[in-house]
């Protein structure tokens, strides 16, 4: 995990007729010092939503808050599920 977010920076020029933008993205920075000190709660949060999501679930694409992003991970599995279960539910009510 990059030791910071690389937040884009967008920069414009505007002419008698046309505007020009250009947005440029940092190259992410490895995290510095020793291993023990860059173990934190916040890294292992990010690294954790990181593997979720690009394993197991996709994510929405929105800016979500902790608890809704992992209520949004959580609806992502066991929905599936719940389908699933209520399939063998009818079926085993249709069944003669």
């Amino acid at each position: 995990m990059p030791q910071d977010d690389p937040e884009p920076r967008s920069t414009g020029q505007i002419t008698s007729t046309s505007i020009t933008v250009t947005t440029e993205q940092a190259d992410p920075v490895n995290p510095q010092g020793p291993y023990s000190q860059r173990i934190s709660t916040e890294r292992f949060d990010k690294a954790l939503k990181v593997g979720i999501n690009s394993v197991v679930v996709r994510s929405s694409g929105q800016d979500l808050t902790t608890a809704g992003t992992y209520i949004d991970m959580t609806a992502r599995i066991l929905e599936p599920a719940l389908l699933g279960f209520a399939a063998l539910a009818i079926r085993s009510r249709v069944k003669r």
